[in-house]
């Protein structure tokens, strides 16, 4: 009985290693296509890639780029699997922000909650920012409009 408890126990052990894997992003090298796009449009980069299984059944891939843009500021660019780009996110201060998401992050958190700020543009050309804070030991994302109009709020793990 000790024996079978055990094979269970490792059994449910690996799945449940498995399952977490499945949203570990990993280095990876990109297909060609996709390293010529980021080539083409970033020359000079030194990219760390890696992938990401996105829609509704994980079932597209997501190649990301991360880079320096220069010694202070990170890019990440993100391609499909024909080395189309579907977005692009830099780094930027909070004095870049719009200033009514200033205003709002001034008002509902405090300034050592933000942990990160970006600009995003996707493949439709739509402007977003995100921005990451801690609030009660947990990590969101805080999306807000080419305005700086608050949008949503994302819980990340």
């Amino acid at each position: 009985m000790r024996r079978v408890s055990l094979i269970f126990a490792l059994f449910s052990f690996s799945f449940l290693m498995a399952q977490e894997g499945t949203n570990i992003k990993k280095t990876v090298i990109p297909p060609e296509l996709v390293r010529v796009a980021f080539e083409k449009e970033y020359p000079g980069k030194i990219p760390v890639w890696s992938e990401e299984y996105v829609g509704d059944d994980n079932d597209e891939i997501r190649y990301e780029a991360k880079y320096n843009v220069d010694n202070t500021i990170k890019a990440l660019a993100i391609y499909d699997n024909s080395g189309n780009m579907k977005a692009y996110e830099l780094q930027i201060p909070l004095s870049k922000l719009p200033v009514k998401a200033q205003t709002y992050l001034k008002k509902n958190y405090p300034a050592k909650a933000i942990k990160e700020i970006a600009v995003v543009v996707d493949d439709k050309n739509q402007t977003t920012y995100e921005v990451g804070v801690e609030k009660d030991s947990k990590f969101y994302d805080l999306i807000f409009d080419k305005n700086g109009g608050f949008d949503v709020s994302i819980e990340k793990n």
